[in-house]
């Protein structure tokens, strides 16, 4: 466990997620099993197979987070740009390929006794959405607990929103397709346009408006908290939807869930560790080298939620196997944090 000094940056809800998480699992399977009928009258409500009850619940926890974004910070790209190479490279150019890599190999070699490869195939898709977003909102919150330069790590997030914008489809459209997974082009299309440029707009809009009208200091500490428990209900209500919805498939195979948390926990930590070394490598400042872990093996797991519904469906393995990153992402994330304040020497300070 963090110290809990270092656990200021971290508020109630996110410190015990897994624990939420669980809850709702727990709740939304009993639901699916006692209750049918509603996930049953809640499916009614599609178009293009996308739902639209879970697609409102997205955007409400999506949109808060893309509000916290400050696009300006782009203009300080020149400023030492070593970190966001960093990020860069290992967010776009390695991440999506070593999750791929990892999965398949657990999924179809490791558990290949244990699960068909029917369900090995649509956990990989669900792997690959996974790998090929990058943490978006949360890397605040580890930021904050390794101590990172707030500034240095504003301008990691906003960069990395604005190459998922031209990154994204093409990298999953390719994986899946590598892994004989055919999805149409229109269908990826839409899902992004819906779960990232739409929020991100509307996130972009509202800062604009907000800041012009009352500054900057109203928006950060006053505005943007007043969606704090909007977008908590948003998480819970979209987790137990979606476990009512795959009630069955977990009733059928609990030992799953663990199955697909091992592949997904080692690609956390690989991932931390080449974006932390690599930074070391360069030399540059932990309060940069440890964002930039960071960002890397976190995932923006909302938007491979939504997509996983858009592309597969609500009751779709591949759905599951997205949900099970919001399951292992704080625990992971809290050990990595420990990691990098124990091992903040390895970054001496320039004098």
């Amino acid at each position: 466990m963090v110290g809990k000094e270092k656990l200021q940056g971290i508020g109630f809800f996110e410190k015990y997620l897994t624990l939420w998480v669980a809850l709702c699992m727990a709740a939304g399977v009993l639901i699916g099993r006692f209750l049918p009928a509603i996930p049953a009258f809640l499916n009614r409500f599609e178009y293009a197979k996308v739902s639209i009850p879970i697609s409102i619940l997205i955007w409400v926890m999506i949109y808060p987070m893309m509000m916290k974004v400050d696009f300006q910070s782009i203009k300080n790209v020149r400023k030492n740009p070593k970190g966001l190479y960093v990020t860069w490279a290992t967010n776009w150019l390695i991440k999506p390929f070593t999750m791929f890599a990892i999965a398949s190999f657990f999924f179809f070699v490791v558990f290949k006794n244990l699960i068909s490869p029917e369900l090995a195939k649509e956990y990989l898709a669900g792997a690959i959405l996974l790998g090929a977003a990058p943490c978006t909102a949360m890397v605040f919150v580890w930021s904050t607990l390794t101590k990172g330069d707030p500034a240095y790590t504003v301008v990691q997030v906003a960069t990395n929103d604005l190459i998922i914008l031209v990154a994204f489809i093409p990298i999953v459209k390719f994986l899946l397709g590598v892994s004989d997974i055919l999805v149409p082009w229109a269908t990826l299309i839409l899902s992004v346009v819906m779960f990232v440029v739409i929020p991100l707009s509307a996130g972009m809009l509202t800062r604009l408006y907000v800041t012009n009208k009352r500054g900057l200091e109203y928006f950060e500490k006053v505005f943007t908290h007043k969606f704090d428990d909007v977008t908590i209900a948003g998480l819970l209500l979209t987790l137990i939807l979606l476990f009512s919805f795959q009630g069955e498939v977990i009733l059928n195979n609990p030992l799953h869930i663990l199955l697909i948390a091992i592949p997904l926990t080692i690609q956390t930590f690989l991932i931390f560790f080449i974006a932390y070394f690599t930074s070391r490598w360069l030399k540059l400042k932990h309060a940069i080298a440890a964002p930039a872990g960071m960002i890397g093996a976190s995932n923006f797991f909302e938007l491979a939620v939504a997509v996983a519904i858009a592309l597969f469906g609500t009751t779709s393995p591949a759905a599951l196997a997205t949900v099970v990153g919001v399951l292992t992402e704080v625990p992971v994330m809290l050990m990595l944090v420990k990691i990098a304040n124990k091992t903040k020497h390895w970054f001496p300070e320039k004098k």
